[in-house]
């Protein structure tokens, strides 16, 4: 199925996050949406799966305009696996997982069908989780995690792929081994890839997103340039085909250096204020009354020792005259 983005324009809190974006995914072609974080690349494909409306523009899936359709008809033409939100109750087991796929045929209370049992058996054959089918999802390592998801998004057996950050947190062999297994699958795919090396191996289409902009689309080379490269992701980098057929890019050993900010002219220094002139009638204005002392910081200083008085003298008593004596 061929995907046709035209000039979707959205707004979130009262600020444009999307700006007149234009792009198409020819039938069985994998493009890949790069550009550098905050530029807008989730919530575009949340336009494309029906999970946010824009206020412009227009989705189509096989010449259908997306929000003409039913829910369920459109989940049967696009299948999304997303970055670390979509994974479903990781106590299920993988084959209950992959069966979820099965929802927009016949709904969550439909049983399953001869052709469910067939679609979930072959998506688990395609992405080699065939032998984990029946342990829980939650037991299972971050490559086979995202395989399994994967494999629910096949079972759904859809004519668009739509994958964001689908390589995050894996390592480089399970990177390839995931995005090999995409190609092998024929299905017209949009994928976000923050690795450009990556997207360069194996996309056929880049589309460069910068701002809530397009600001380039086509083959690899003609988008992954030197200058796109320096404005768009800040870089001194440059990509090339080598003798194998493989597209590398080859990054400096440092960022490129943030633009200077504009030098700002300084003003004039500003003016003192003259002094208010005194009125005919007005005089000397009372003088302020001084404020306290400031105390000393220093603690009390200790009381000296008063000296000791002598005892004040008593008065020398009075001789006593002689008393006649009696005889």
């Amino acid at each position: 199925m061929k995907l046709t983005v035209n000039g979707v324009h959205l707004t979130l809190d009262h600020r444009p996050v999307l700006r007149d974006v234009s792009l198409e995914v020819p039938p069985g072609a994998v493009v890949g949406l790069v550009g550098p974080n905050g530029s807008g690349k989730s919530t575009l494909l949340r336009t494309i799966y029906r999970s946010l409306r824009p206020r412009g523009g227009v989705v189509r899936v096989d010449g259908d305009d997306i929000w003409a359709l039913s829910a369920r008809a459109a989940a049967r033409r696009t299948a999304a696996v997303l970055q670390d939100g979509n994974g479903g109750p990781t106590a299920m087991r993988v084959t209950e997982m992959v069966a979820l796929g099965r929802t927009a045929h016949h709904g969550l209370l439909g049983r399953d069908t001869a052709e469910d049992l067939r679609a979930v058996a072959e998506a688990l054959d395609l992405c080699g989780v065939r032998d984990l089918a029946g342990r829980e999802v939650v037991s299972l390592s971050g490559g086979e995690r995202q395989r399994v998801l994967l494999a629910r998004a096949l079972a759904q057996r859809p004519g668009l792929l739509v994958l964001d950050e689908l390589t995050n947190h894996l390592d480089i062999r399970a990177r390839f081994e995931l995005m090999d297994l995409i190609r092998t699958t024929g299905i017209s795919t949009l994928a976000v890839l923050h690795d450009l090396d990556l997207a360069a191996r194996l996309c056929d289409r880049l589309v460069a997103l910068h701002r809530g902009e397009v600001v380039a689309a086509g083959p690899v080379l003609e988008v992954l340039t030197p200058g796109l490269l320096g404005e768009v992701f800040g870089v001194a980098a440059s990509a090339a085909r080598h003798a194998d057929g493989v597209v590398r890019v080859t990054y400096a050993a440092e960022p490129l250096a943030p633009e200077p900010s504009p030098a700002v002219t300084p003003g004039p220094e500003p003016r003192p204020e003259p002094s208010p002139r005194p009125g005919p009638n007005s005089g000397p204005g009372p003088s302020p009354r001084p404020g306290p002392e400031p105390r000393p910081t220093a603690g009390p200083e200790p009381r000296p020792t008063p000296a000791l008085e002598p005892p004040p003298e008593q008065p020398p008593e009075p001789e006593r005259e002689p008393q006649p004596s009696v005889s």
